[in-house]
C-alpha cells in the first residue's frame, strides 16, 4: 500500500515490575527500538526504574493500574471496592466484572489514581509524558474519571493504537507492519500520522521477584517477553518501518491534540485524568 507518512511511538509497559523486565526494556530504549516507557508506581522495581529513567533520559508515562497487586493511595489502610478482602486488587477479569456490575465506586477510583500520579510525580521529580492503563482499565465504560483541572501542557496522543495482535509470541515485523497498515487504512496518501505500538518487552521474571505486592504473573515469567525484546531490536523490524515509510519518535514530540481528534486504531484509548493535569 502507498503509506502515508508515520511517527510511530514504540512504548515498553510494566516499567518498574521487576528489575529484569527493566533490564530490557532499557535495554530496548538504549537501541532505539522503544521510544517511550509506562511506569507502574505500585510494581516491586519502581524505585529502581525511575532511577533508570533519570539516568538514561527515558520519557516515561504513569502506567495507572486498578487491577495487580496493591494499592498506593489511603484505599490500602482500609475497606474498598477496587479491593479484595486480602487488601488486593480485584485481578484483570475481577476488577471488569465489578465494574460490569456496577459494583466500582467511582470516586475511589479517582482516588487512587491522583494517589498513583502523585507517588509518579514523587519518584520522578516531574509530570507523567502520558497516562495509560495496565491490563488495558482504560478502556472499560465507567472506568473513567476525569480529574480537577489544574495547569499544565496541552495533551498528546497518537491518531492510531496498535500492539493487540501483536502481543507476546505473535509479534513479528510482519504482523508490526500489518497492524499498522490495518490501522491507517482509508486514510489519504501523503497525510502525516501519528501511531502507538503498545510493548511488552524484557527478560523474564524470576518468582519471587517481580509484581505488585503479589510477585510475578505467568506473562511476566513467560519467555513471550524476551521474544518481544528480540523482535524489537532486530535490524529485521526498524528495515520493514523504514521501508513503509515510518520514522520512530516519542510521545513528547507530537503536537498536542484536541478531545475528538484521531483515527480509531486496535482500541480506543482515554485518559484517566483530565489531560491539563498532565
Amino acid at each position: 500500500m502507498a503509506w502515508p507518512r508515520v511517527q510511530l511511538v514504540v512504548t515498553a509497559d510494566d516499567f518498574g515490575y521487576c528489575p529484569r523486565r527493566d533490564e530490557g526494556i532499557v535495554e530496548a530504549f538504549l537501541a532505539g527500538a522503544v521510544t517511550s516507557v509506562s511506569l507502574l508506581v505500585n510494581g516491586a522495581a519502581a524505585e529502581s526504574a525511575a532511577e533508570l529513567a533519570r539516568r538514561h533520559q527515558i520519557p516515561t508515562g504513569l502506567h495507572a493500574n486498578l487491577s495487580e497487586g496493591r494499592p498506593v493511595g489511603s484505599a490500602r489502610h482500609g475497606a474498598s471496592s477496587l479491593l479484595s478482602p486480602e487488601g488486593f486488587f480485584l485481578g484483570k477479569m475481577g476488577f471488569r466484572e465489578a465494574v460490569a456490575a456496577g459494583d466500582v465506586a467511582l470516586p475511589q477510583v479517582r482516588e487512587e489514581l491522583e494517589a498513583q500520579l502523585d507517588r509518579f510525580r514523587e519518584l520522578l521529580g516531574r509530570n507523567p509524558t502520558h497516562v495509560d492503563g495496565h491490563q488495558h482499565v482504560h478502556v472499560l465504560p465507567g472506568a473513567w474519571v476525569g480529574g480537577p483541572r489544574q495547569g499544565g501542557s496541552m495533551p498528546r496522543w497518537t491518531d492510531a493504537f496498535v500492539g493487540l495482535s501483536t502481543c507476546g509470541r505473535h509479534m513479528s515485523a510482519h504482523r508490526v507492519s500489518g497492524a499498522l497498515a490495518r490501522a491507517l487504512e482509508g486514510t489519504p496518501a501523503g497525510h502525516s500520522l501519528t501511531a502507538e505500538l503498545m510493548a511488552h518487552p524484557g527478560y523474564p521474571s524470576v518468582p519471587p521477584a517481580g509484581g505488585c505486592g503479589e510477585g510475578p504473573d505467568a506473562f511476566s515469567c513467560s519467555w513471550e517477553r524476551l521474544h518481544e525484546l528480540r523482535v524489537l531490536t532486530a535490524p529485521t523490524l526498524r528495515a520493514r518501518l523504514a521501508q513503509d515509510g515510518v520514522e520512530l519518535c516519542a510521545l513528547h514530540d507530537l503536537d498536542s491534540k484536541r478531545s475528538g481528534q484521531g483515527i480509531p486504531g486496535e482500541a480506543t484509548l482515554v485518559t484517566f485524568l483530565q489531560p491539563s493535569q498532565l
